[in-house]
């Protein structure tokens, strides 16, 4: 869809790269304000976001085109990099720390005082932005009166990047990489001065190893609780607009906050989309999500009658039936609504597993073996892709298919709009005490090709709590209940369900130490099914946005993602190499580069090979300035500990002047 850039705005924009906001500790926070001019004589709401992720380097390219665009519609936004992150002073020890989040408060408190603005302050954010802004939320500031939360979860142990229906995600592993990298940079001197060099060292030698920190909280503890709306719903009480994308692994989100906020008003919208804005992400349909934003603003912040409220509370893009893609651009399919969710008019189909691998019928016993190789899991694709321009979308299957469990419906005869969560009534027998549970519910096309449609992860041995997992009953009859992911779905008419359970499901997930043995007994499937539409039930408008991000290309990006297999050992590995390239700021000169590279390597038959190392290269150079960190990470195991090690090196004319090492065994937990 074209993307309709907006050149005049109602209101001239100061930029302003490095204002300071001095919290009650003496450490100031550097916060890039786009200022309408006119708010210097008549002051104006404002709209905060508050991430890690370098105003001046990192988020550039959509904050000129989002944050602009409400500037230049009458709103003060602030851009505000946290306590150590970017031009700002002091460390960031983890994430959503109580520290984050009462500094948070502080800035809000100071904004609203500015004489710039009005007093209301509004606050949005996706992935880590989305997170913070309901935690701040739940603390309640006074000059807070709404938020855009994007991409985040109510429960940080349920729906985050660490961990999964209790299994480890190797994205935990990914994400420590990203962030001790991201962590290695100093602030840009054009901002700071001279300070920028005692600024870097002393981030430097304080940086936390952030990925054995998750790593020793492997159940829902008060460390996951801190920050998890689901432990006191009660507590959100300004307005929530909410969004989340079926590509993405934060879709589950918008129906929590639905469902469960009684206090205020909720909206959600869910897309076909990967992890990024609504206005720009992929596949398409994109949304005037902007428009969507300024509507929310101009209620909640200025008293207009935009009529957000009267909005329906779940407005959903229902997809259509496709073959798989894992770069795919757009999805076929039509908007839904939803009144009030859950709905009443979403009713649940029962289909029991049966013999012969049929799914439907009447129930029966069964005596089937699910016993995956490691290596079953390769079509999952990225937990959360950021891009359609490379294969980070789930894929094909088959393969995976092949290695599972599965159970086929006859080809429909007419079209099925599944709708919700649907879940899984299984009976099990084990022959070990550990062991996981990876559940696929997939759309066969006529031709044989398995498109996922959702899934669910479960750790047997927290098949009754998060909190207090117990062992497998070994040989003994067990019974599990597992809700997928939400999703929405056309099945169109010729294609059938498939039920596939694996007991592996890498490289998305670390493998216990033993593979256990499966036997199902038992198995039902309750899919949500809704009635019918024939047409679109809600029209979003195109999307817009401010001029782009004005850069020139130094190096191109590059990309590239290999499954090996040894012949001589039979290990598979999945290599994947992301050069981001080098571009230059036409406006400030600075020059910025990012290299990714990863490897997950595991054999079929031997689980505690499993290994994952991330490496990561980011450079900054403007004129005679160049600067280079490197970023290591990997985790290997045995049948009782995680080995986890980091490195650091940081490079100043190419001259190495900064070296840290971390290494971690952290004993294994029922994982």
């Amino acid at each position: 869809m074209q993307m309709d850039i907006v050149t005049q705005f109602p209101h001239k924009i100061i930029d302003e790269p490095d204002m300071g906001i001095i919290l009650s500790d003496g450490c100031r926070l550097s916060a890039r304000v786009f200022l309408p001019e006119s708010a210097t004589k008549k002051p104006l709401p404002a709209i905060l976001e508050y991430i890690p992720y370098r105003k001046r380097d990192g988020t550039i390219e959509r904050d000129e085109m989002m944050h602009k665009y409400f500037a230049g519609r009458g709103y003060v936004v602030l851009r505000v990099d946290m306590r150590g992150s970017g031009e700002s002073q002091g460390i960031m020890l983890d994430e959503y720390t109580k520290e984050e989040l009462l500094d948070c408060v502080e800035v809000i408190n100071w904004i609203a005082e500015q004489s710039w603005c009005d007093g209301k302050v509004g606050m949005m954010g996706k992935s880590w932005g989305g997170f913070n802004c309901i935690q701040v939320a739940m603390l309640q500031p006074a000059p807070l009166k709404a938020i855009i939360s994007g991409y985040s979860t109510v429960d940080r142990y349920a729906d985050d990047i660490h961990y999964k229906g209790g299994c480890l995600l190797n994205e935990n592993l990914s994400w420590s990489g990203t962030m001790l990298s991201y962590s290695s940079r100093p602030p840009d001197p054009s901002l700071v001065g001279e300070q920028w060099r005692t600024m870097w060292l002393e981030r430097l030698n304080s940086i936390p190893f952030y990925g054995a920190k998750w790593m020793q909280h492997p159940n829902k503890d008060e460390y996951w609780k801190h920050g998890s709306l689901s432990e006191d719903y009660d507590s959100l009480v300004v307005p929530t607009l909410c969004f989340g994308g079926w590509a993405d692994n934060y879709m589950n989100t918008v129906s929590h906050l639905i469902e469960n906020v009684k206090n205020t008003t909720v909206k959600g919208i869910v897309g076909p989309w990967v992890h990024q804005y609504p206005h720009t992400a992929d596949p398409s349909p994109q949304i005037g999500f902007l428009q969507e934003a300024l509507r929310w603003w101009d209620k909640w912040l200025k008293g207009n009658p935009t009529g957000v409220e009267e909005d329906p509370n779940y407005r959903i893009y229902l997809q259509d039936s496709i073959l798989p893609d894992r770069r795919i651009k757009h999805r076929p399919g039509q908007w839904i609504v939803e009144k009030d969710w859950p709905s009443a008019e979403i009713k649940y189909a029962k289909l029991y597993l049966t013999s012969n691998g049929i799914l439907g019928g009447d129930a029966c016993e069964l005596n089937n073996i699910i016993k995956s190789p490691a290596t079953c899991g390769f079509g999952a694709g990225s937990y959360f892709p950021m891009s359609s321009s490379v294969p980070e979308q789930s894929g094909d299957q088959r393969v995976d298919d092949a290695y599972s469990l599965c159970f086929d419906d006859n080809p429909s005869k007419t079209a099925i709009d599944i709708v919700g969560r649907p879940k899984i009534k299984l009976t099990l027998k084990s022959d070990n005490q550990c062991g996981h549970l990876c559940v696929r519910l997939c759309d066969v096309s006529p031709e044989g090709s398995s498109t996922r449609i959702t899934y669910g992860l479960l750790n047997l041995t927290h098949r009754e709590s998060h909190e207090n997992p117990t062992p497998i009953p070994v040989d003994e009859e067990f019974s599990i209940e597992l809700e997928l992911d939400q999703i929405a779905y056309r099945l169109l008419p010729e294609n059938k369900l498939r039920i596939s359970l694996s007991n592996a499901y890498w490289p998305l997930v670390w493998p216990v130490a033993e593979q256990a043995t499966l036997t199902l007994v038992k198995g039902e499937l309750l899919l949500p099914i809704r009635q019918k539409s024939d047409k679109p039930e809600y029209v979003f408008s195109d999307p817009e946005a401010a001029s782009p991000w004005s850069r020139k290309i130094i190096r191109e990006p590059s990309y590239s993602n290999k499954i090996i297999t040894d012949q001589m050992t039979n290990a598979v590995t999945i290599e994947i190499f992301d050069d981001y390239g080098i571009v230059e700021d036409n406006n400030h000169g600075l020059q910025i580069g990012t290299v990714v590279r990863e490897a997950f390597s595991i054999h079929p038959n031997d689980p505690l090979c499993a290994s994952g190392h991330i490496h990561w290269t980011q450079t900054l150079a403007r004129n005679k300035w160049n600067i280079r960190t490197e970023a290591y990470t990997s985790l290997t195991s045995d049948k009782n500990n995680f080995y986890m090690t980091a490195k650091i090196k940081a490079f100043e004319e190419e001259k190495l002047i900064f070296e840290k090492e971390f290494k971690e065994t952290i004993k294994r937990s029922f994982h």
